[in-house]
């Protein structure tokens, strides 16, 4: 049987650091920060007071204001970063056969926003003041649902919600759907906006949040032995996937390749992960399969790396587990966290696109905030500086709450 290649022809990004794909990937490049103050909801309340929001994002340019009022942020996040991730691929579609083009974005949280907004609406006005917006504003699937109605694409259209592995799922269902001949053209990713205060509350009330209130933009240090929790980000990652053939008839520029995709489940816990690590070591070890690569052959991992104390543990754990300990050492591992804080659902589709130019530019982004090494964190993080190293196969690990774990692999395109 002939396997139907995939490649990345497309890159739409928005997210702490940057309303671009441009800004994101130059300022994680120089080691900046978007974690500050949380501005968009009052913390005196909560332990944490910091949070990794998107700043100065307009949505009129990507929809007009009357469908504003009908949509949510993060549906607003993910159209305009299917946008961007379209014009990045140079992509004609009134050229393309609409059925053959189609939309698996997925988000882990959805309008939390309209929900508490709305909720409030009914208990100080009443059931009769409810928007008849409200369910199409906050159901998870009118990310894809929406993006499809922008741009026509009449396709496959799913929805992923696996919490913090949703990006990365999204990018791997995606391309199993082009590698069965189901589309040509897939827009795949994640997208979140609930730093709300239900939202911030709930991981707050967890102890999951970081506390290192004093300094925010050193707030998410993954790896590193000071960590205490992650901050809680927003933001959107949209790839353009599309079958080689399809890719090379008009001339695309590609990317990379999406070589592989694995997925496990820890079956263990609610939110902590499998302390043996051994879910996503297996998880590695079948995106691996997948894309037909040794483990001596990978270059780089872009980490889960939450940085909080468990994750960030049991992950080397699982990476030493998947590589056996003396390649893992060799191995260039980073937590982009570090830059954008947690986007939750978003997380892997922001990652996939900061793996993606790591391979295509041949650099490895760092890991920024880590001073001090950790006994049992000791693979090669990329310490506070990119590096500048040919990348030909990396991995994009995603782990969510629930034990859900994703990985994705991608190799330098080669024709």
């Amino acid at each position: 049987m002939i396997v139907r290649r995939v490649v990345v022809t497309g890159l739409g990004c928005i997210s702490p650091v940057g309303n671009t794909t441009k800004e994101s990937w130059e300022a994680v490049l120089a080691g900046r920060s978007g974690t500050s103050r949380a501005t968009q909801i009052d913390t005196h309340h909560f332990a944490s007071k910091v949070a990794a929001e998107v700043k100065g994002f307009e949505p009129t340019k990507y929809l007009p204001p009357k469908q504003l009022k009908k949509t949510s942020r993060f549906v607003q996040f993910a159209v305009a970063g299917s946008q961007m991730a379209i014009k990045d691929a140079a992509l004609n579609l009134s050229a393309e056969e609409a059925y053959r083009c189609g939309v698996l974005i997925g988000s882990g949280i959805g309008g939390l926003q309209t929900i508490e907004e709305q909720h409030k609406i009914l208990l100080e006005k009443g059931p009769d003041r409810i928007s008849p917006f409200l369910i199409p504003m906050l159901i998870v699937n009118m990310a894809p649902g929406q993006v499809a109605i922008q741009f026509g694409l009449k396709g496959p259209n799913n929805c992923v919600a696996t919490a913090c592995a949703t990006g990365s799922h999204a990018i791997g269902d995606a391309s199993k759907i082009i590698q069965r001949g189901e589309a040509e053209i897939m827009l795949a990713g994640g997208t979140e906006a609930c730093i709300t205060l239900l939202g911030f509350g709930g991981f707050d009330a967890m102890k999951a949040l970081s506390t290192h209130n004093d300094e925010p933009s050193k707030a998410s240090r993954p790896f590193d032995k000071t960590r205490d929790g992650f901050v809680m980000g927003e933001g959107c990652g949209v790839v353009v996937l599309e079958e080689l053939g399809h890719a090379i008839k008009r001339n695309a520029r590609i990317y990379c390749e999406m070589a592989g995709y694995g997925m496990t489940s820890d079956a263990m816990h609610m939110t902590a992960p499998d302390p043996e690590g051994k879910g996503a070591a297996r998880c590695m070890e079948l995106a691996m399969k997948d894309a037909q690569v040794r483990p001596d052959e990978v270059d780089y991992i872009n980490a889960h790396g939450t940085s909080t104390p468990l994750n960030d543990k049991v992950e080397t754990l699982s990476i030493k587990k998947a590589f056996t300990e003396p390649i893992a050492k060799r191995l260039m591992v980073s937590s982009t966290k570090s830059h954008t804080g947690h986007l939750l659902g978003a997380a892997g589709g922001v990652e996939a696109i900061f793996t993606a130019l790591a391979i295509y530019n041949s650099i490895a982004p760092p890991t920024i905030n880590y001073k001090h090494p950790d006994p049992d964190c000791d693979l090669d993080y990329v310490p506070n500086e990119a590096r500048k190293a040919e990348i030909r196969v990396a991995l994009s690990n995603s782990l969510g709450f629930g034990g859900h774990n994703a990985t994705i692999c991608f190799k330098k395109f080669e024709g």
